[in-house]
């Protein structure tokens, strides 16, 4: 991996915890070469980090020059000023306390193959964690990561792909963006939010992109192989919301209510109505409050 722009192989998925350093705030600003010290080998072979102090969105500077750059290229920002989430959302990332990147690939399959890449990228960022010493993390459909908090469910990351515009290739800018310590100032998120630090995470943040590195130069080769089929059961174990009563909201103001039984071969996510199965392919999913 070169040291201001990284380099990662490809490789079975990690097996074990991954050692790190202990950080707090003040030392620990993002560094490729630190990143890459952390690194496995074959992830360095695979992917090339860059790392800027501040831009309006790693997603958007990615997609306008995919045309010109290797597959592999990572881009990861101190602060994002206009960062995005799904269906126009902003996603809120404080400097020091949040990671903020997006990788672009590559796939052999076309972009018609790419279903259920969201649900494998949720996956690999979950199985870093864990080996990061997070516990306790599930996955909401399609793009985010819970984990416990009051209670309740709280949002501790999230997802959004991009295609991006390439001849006769199907080309995607995968965006993520990581809460690591508490945010200084929540309102206006509209839902409840936790953090790695919370979980009881203490690792440096170069520690933990290296992770989620590794993870993605070992799984995004293997979704370009095998699609989603061979990611399904572990993605399953995850879903925060299996066998309860849900509602997921379309964009057109439609809602389908009823019990989540999971996802199909597709990655759509499969609801158990009061009429049947419902198949669903886009929307927002919360749980029924009880009694409703």
């Amino acid at each position: 991996m070169h040291a201001d722009k990284g380099h990662a192989d490809n490789g079975p998925a990690h097996s074990g915890t991954h050692a790190g350093t202990p950080a707090g705030p003040d030392d620990d600003a993002l560094a490729a070469p630190a990143v890459a010290r952390a690194m496995r080998p074959e992830a360095r072979a695979r992917l090339a980090l860059r790392v800027v102090a501040s831009t309006a969105s790693t997603n958007t500077d990615l997609l306008a020059a995919a045309a010109a750059l290797p597959s592999g290229t990572v881009l990861a920002a101190e602060a994002q000023t206009g960062g995005r989430g799904r269906r126009g959302r902003t996603w809120h990332a404080e400097p020091g306390a949040s990671l903020a990147f997006s990788v672009l690939w590559v796939f052999s399959r076309p972009a018609a193959g790419l279903a259920g890449l969201s649900l494998v990228v949720g996956l690999a960022v979950a199985q870093a964690l864990e080996r990061c010493g997070a516990h306790g993390i599930r996955l909401r459909w399609p793009n985010d990561l819970l984990a416990r908090r009051d209670g309740g469910w709280a949002k501790l990351g999230g997802i959004l792909i991009e295609l991006a515009g390439r001849d006769r290739e199907a080309a995607a800018v995968i965006g993520i963006g990581l809460n690591v310590r508490p945010l200084a100032d929540a309102r206006g998120i509209g839902q409840p939010v936790t953090d790695l630090a919370s979980l009881g995470v203490r690792l440096s943040r170069n520690h933990l992109l290296a992770a989620v590195l590794d993870e993605l130069a070992a799984v995004l080769p293997a979704f370009d192989a095998g699609g989603l089929a061979p990611f399904a059961a572990a993605w399953h174990a995850r879903h925060a919301f299996a066998g309860q009563r849900v509602t997921v909201a379309g964009d057109t103001g439609t809602a389908v209510t009823g019990v989540a039984a999971g996802i199909d071969t597709d990655g759509a996510l499969l609801i158990d109505t009061a009429d049947g199965r419902r198949r669903v392919i886009t929307g927002d999913v919360g749980l029924q409050p009880p009694g409703a």
